[in-house]
């Protein structure tokens, strides 16, 4: 539990301290958020604010991880090193694709077709790594069983689950993108969804399989299920320090950078920890979000009407006359609601198998 606790407050130290210097390096550099036309009145006072701040989180996290190791004298995990990998992994495409809209100075960067097969490199590679790697039982960071709180009994098969573990990646990643539109709303949203799976991590370290004379409901067959809550608590405060700058006023904003590395960070979460459909419930303002978006774009194919004044969902709300503020923590208050909801989920189906 040591580990825990360290790479929370090693995550916390790191960017409290570090961003403030990151936006000192983006301010000079003149790496500033481009604003759209379209968007928000309100939001044209933001042009110019510093981006790609999820750098410090991102490497907030993978140095809190490291330091954990070593202060505690553990080895690091496969398990946690996938995580870290793929949230890495996604946060170099995000990267690649905010640097193309500064230097170019417009709102798109990558193309889609660039954007989308970097996310796909990115997903497939852990996808098919975390099914390598079992352990003395035989179990392997993720396994080829749908779950829910626990694997389901039956298999998809290997092809299958990279399909499905890909498409848990991008439609994470890209919820999230599509989150972080108002200050400290997706930083402030991830931060209860890790809290959750640092929880889940520690529950099922507590009764693993591992522990136990014979493998049943009651327990949980998950090959590191401490490392996930200690990677999730490295991130969580990692941006529990980024959200003191990325609060509005914003002083830095998460950019593709961020949100792509934290969407990928819960995929990974879900499918280590075997709770891949509950990350619909945990990350349910996500979800929202995202939808609001398909009905949108759905609606105004079909018929030509919008339901939205305007999508994703927090800037409909925006030009009825909601303040930022008022977003921000309403949704928020969503979030909160949609982790207690996924977290009694989790605990009721053990309290009942039990």
């Amino acid at each position: 539990m040591r580990q825990i606790l360290f790479s929370g407050a090693i995550g916390l130290f790191l960017t409290l301290v570090g961003t403030p210097l990151l936006i000192k390096l983006l301010a000079r550099k003149g790496y500033g958020q481009y604003i759209r036309d379209d968007g928000p009145r309100d939001h044209h006072s933001k042009r110019g604010t510093p981006t790609m701040g999820g750098i410090a989180f991102i490497l907030a996290t993978l140095i809190a991880y490291a330091a954990t190791k070593i202060a505690t004298s553990e080895q690091p995990s496969i398990t946690g090193l996938l995580v870290l990998f793929l949230m890495a992994g996604m946060g170099l495409v995000g990267f690649l694709d905010d640097y193309i809209k500064i230097v170019r100075r417009r709102s798109l960067g990558l193309r889609a077709g660039a954007k989308m097969l970097g996310q796909f490199i990115v997903g497939v590679a852990f996808a098919i790594l975390s099914l390598n790697f079992a352990d003395k039982r035989d179990l392997t960071p993720a396994s080829t069983h749908l779950s829910f709180t626990q694997d389901f009994a039956w298999s998809i098969g290997p092809v299958l689950f990279v399909l499905w573990a890909l498409f848990m990646v991008l439609a994470m990643s890209n919820g999230v993108n599509l989150t972080d539109g108002l200050d400290g709303l997706a930083t402030g949203a991830s931060v209860m969804v890790f809290g959750a799976y640092v929880f889940i991590g520690v529950w099922q370290y507590g009764q693993t399989c591992a522990d136990r004379a014979t493998a049943g409901a009651s327990c949980y067959e998950v090959r590191d299920p401490l490392e996930g809550a200690i990677v999730a608590a490295a991130l969580m405060g990692a941006l529990f320090g980024f959200l003191w700058w990325n609060t509005s006023p914003a002083k830095i904003f998460m950019g593709d950078t961020g949100s792509l590395a934290l969407g990928g960070a819960l995929a990974g979460l879900a499918i280590v920890s075997r709770t891949e459909l509950l990350l619909a419930i945990l990350g349910g303002l996500f979800v929202i979000i995202t939808m609001s978006v398909v009905i949108q774009v759905g609606s105004f194919r079909l018929t030509g009407r919008r339901v939205f004044k305007m999508a994703p969902l927090q800037h409909h709300f925006e030009l009825k006359g909601w303040s930022e503020v008022l977003v921000v923590v309403r949704f928020w208050i969503i979030q909160g609601i949609c982790v207690i909801v996924g977290i009694g989920i989790f605990y009721g189906t053990w309290v009942a198998d039990w």
